[in-house]
């Protein structure tokens, strides 16, 4: 059995878009990113779905706005990990 293509957890997005907001796809590596999105989505609640459009629709604005607030300090902490790795020279 497989699961549907569709399905994906929403976080992914949220990471994604974070990640782009900060400007990191310019100054850090691909390697750098994937772990960035590991370690942030480790730390994120999954939420699956199969259409955006659904979560766009249905999800309260308040949600929203944690569910965002979660995946900024997801992130800051991934950066901090990968950052101080580096500096190490870990990575």
């Amino acid at each position: 059995m497989k699961l549907d293509d569709d399905i994906h957890n929403y976080y992914e997005h949220l990471v994604l878009d974070r990640i782009e907001a900060l400007g990191l796809p310019g100054k850090k590596s691909a390697d750098y990113i994937a772990d960035l999105c590991c370690l942030a989505l480790n730390k994120v609640p999954p939420r699956y779905i199969r259409y955006e459009v659904d979560m766009a629709f249905f999800l309260p604005q308040l949600e929203r706005i944690q569910m965002e607030q979660e995946v900024e300090a997801a992130i800051e902490q991934g950066i901090k990990i990968l950052d101080e790795r580096e500096l190490r020279g870990e990575l």
